[in-house]
């Protein structure tokens, strides 16, 4: 008898950001995900209002940016409903920004622009939850965003770094939201550097570099992405 599987819908901004490294933990896990393209689909669709899952991913676009893009307010009260309801919400990046400007709180352009590997800082509260396996020496994750947002009323941090106090939350018992990328795939992100590749002009940054300090990472990326996504989706209700 073959198990039941729960469906997932990941909202994508651009062709490149996808699921990457979180793609194999949720097909081991029992789901199957249907992407829907943020701009362009029926956002209001039972297919995605309901879905079991819901997964907004990165972009290069602000919150705050709603007059140029109007879909931006149909993700957010997109959110507003599930986020209510308590349903399975996850959020990377520009998705983490969506989810916190649903949960009433402030979204804006931030001090630096943060592209590359680093650490980050687990809250205590943070070391209790998936995100346990960031505090290990080897743990990098990547930043590749300018903006930020305030910690949502009644959300828990769970980690910070230098130049940024929100870097993730939880809300409720299903819902986590993260300012960086764990599901990045190093083969993957060469479409970045190309998508990117005026953003990374303007920051200065060397597409040899970042390549470099992606090839200094990658052997322990998707063993982390598992034991991170993995424990999350599997406490999902």
């Amino acid at each position: 008898m073959n198990r039941h599987r729960r469906s997932a819908v990941a909202l994508r901004h651009v062709a490149f950001e996808d699921l990457g490294l979180l793609s194999s933990v949720l097909d081991r896990a029992g789901w199957d995900v249907a992407f829907c393209e943020a701009a362009i689909d029926d956002l209001a669709h039972p297919s995605i209002e309901h879905a079991d899952l819901l997964i907004v991913l990165g972009g290069p676009i602000g919150v705050y940016e709603a007059e140029a893009y109007p879909f931006l307010t149909r993700e957010i009260q997109l959110l507003e409903r599930r986020l209510k309801q308590e349903r399975p919400t996850l959020g990377i990046c520009l998705g983490a920004q969506l989810m916190a400007k649903a949960l009433g709180a402030r979204v804006h352009a931030g001090s630096i622009k943060e592209i590359g590997w680093g650490k980050i800082t687990l809250t205590e509260q943070g070391a209790t939850t998936c995100l346990a396996p960031l505090a290990e020496d080897s743990a990098a994750v990547l930043h590749w965003h300018g903006d930020t947002f305030d910690l949502p009323n009644g959300a828990m941090r769970l980690a910070s770094n230098t130049h940024y106090e929100n870097q993730a939350f939880s809300f409720g018992r299903n819902a986590l939201a993260l300012q960086f990328h764990l599901e990045a795939d190093p083969r993957q992100l060469e479409e970045w550097y190309v998508g990117h590749a005026l953003e990374l002009s303007a920051a200065g940054i060397p597409v040899t570099q970042l390549r470099a300090a992606t090839a200094s990472v990658a052997s322990g990326l998707q063993d982390r992405a598992n034991r991170i996504f993995g424990r999350w989706v599997h406490a999902l209700d």
